[in-house]
């Protein structure tokens, strides 16, 4: 349930408002008036309380489900059915709850704070808000509505765009960034790269002189990684989500709206195409191709290419049907075997 102290609710919306917002299909009109200030989960409900069903839970309060499971709902209950319910479900939430939606000043600063430090040569746009401990440095430039929480660093020259979101503790380097990308707290963008090379006395550094290109509508989750390029650029594309604890080497090029949840790591010079899914987990070897639209499975490490559009998995991972009838035969014959023991 929704706790007001961390998220109070922007207004009080209807059923009949949220319904003409969401497109969706208000089952009984005479309960357009039934107020929803709150979101909820199907098990616990409540008064003013939305919740998403998607037919496996109870129901309670007033529910967006497909249209499929909207006789099942108790009587009294606004009953709200949507092709995607989830979706409409989502959007609700962010009308709600904005501040929950895309992070806002931690400390309740407007502008700059006193406590911040801005190197003379670096430009802060009006409506931009640097908070206390914040540090910008030379050449540095931060757009219009952009929040710069307490004791982020932001390194000499880098660009940030219009509206939006550095979290606390985060350091950004050598980097060019759009608008409206969340950056959460602890992330590090821009730091070097693993270049080495074998020399007399050991290990030598390869210098690492690309840059980070994060185009408009990225969101890269708490202290995630991504190095900068070694001559080229690193690039993560528009609108792609990057979860937390993620690792992003140098040269990596990720496509448009592309998922990747928490824990995977990319190595080098990778290349994502647009819209791929990874489960957390997933690790790539170096100089692979991931074509757009793949699927890949959680924790399956990839050794070769994968076509677009399909679902891989597995380790080493391989097209996931393929896995599947591998793991089948090993439990037949696992079962074979013990039975051949005497055992089964």
């Amino acid at each position: 349930m929704t706790d007001p102290v961390f998220f109070a609710p922007s207004r009080r919306y209807t059923a009949g408002e949220v319904a003409n917002l969401t497109g969706a299909n208000l089952i009984d009109s005479s309960q357009a008036d039934i107020a929803i200030d709150a979101l909820a989960p199907a098990n616990e409900g409540g008064d003013g309380a939305l919740v998403f069903v998607d037919g496996k839970r109870n129901f309670a309060a007033a529910v967006l489900c497909p249209a499929d499971f909207a006789n099942r709902a108790p009587q009294g209950i606004a009953v709200l059915a949507h092709p995607r319910p989830q979706q409409a479900f989502a959007m609700v939430g962010r009308l709600l709850f904005p501040q929950a939606a895309t992070p806002g000043p931690m400390t309740g600063e407007i502008g700059i704070s006193p406590q911040a430090h801005i190197d003379p040569s670096a430009h802060v746009e009006a409506g931009a808000i640097v908070e206390a401990g914040a540090v910008i440095g030379p050449g540095a430039a931060i757009g219009s509505g952009t929040v710069i929480a307490p004791h982020a660093v932001i390194g000499r020259s880098c660009k940030i765009g219009r509206d939006g979101y550095v979290g606390p503790g985060a350091s950004i380097q050598y980097a060019l960034i759009g608008n409206r990308v969340i950056i959460h707290g602890g992330a590090r963008i821009g730091q070097d790269g693993f270049g080495f090379v074998a020399g007399a006395k050991g290990p030598e550094r390869v210098p690492q002189i690309g840059r980070v290109i994060i185009q408009d509508d990225v969101e890269i989750g708490s202290n995630s990684t991504v190095d900068r390029g070694a001559m080229s650029d690193t690039i993560i594309g528009q609108g792609t989500k990057i979860d937390n604890l993620v690792q992003i080497a140098h040269n990596v090029r990720i496509g448009r709206n592309c998922i990747i949840a928490g824990l995977s790591g990319i190595s080098g010079s990778v290349v994502v195409g647009d819209n791929v899914t990874m489960g957390g987990g997933v690790g790539l070897a170096d100089h692979l191709t991931i074509g757009p639209g793949a699927k890949l499975a959680a924790r399956s490490g990839f050794m070769s290419n994968v076509p677009a559009g399909e679902v891989w998995g597995g380790y080493p991972a391989q097209p996931m049907a393929e896995a599947m009838r591998e793991i089948a035969m090993l439990r037949r014959l696992a079962r074979t075997r013990k039975q051949g023991d005497g055992n089964g």
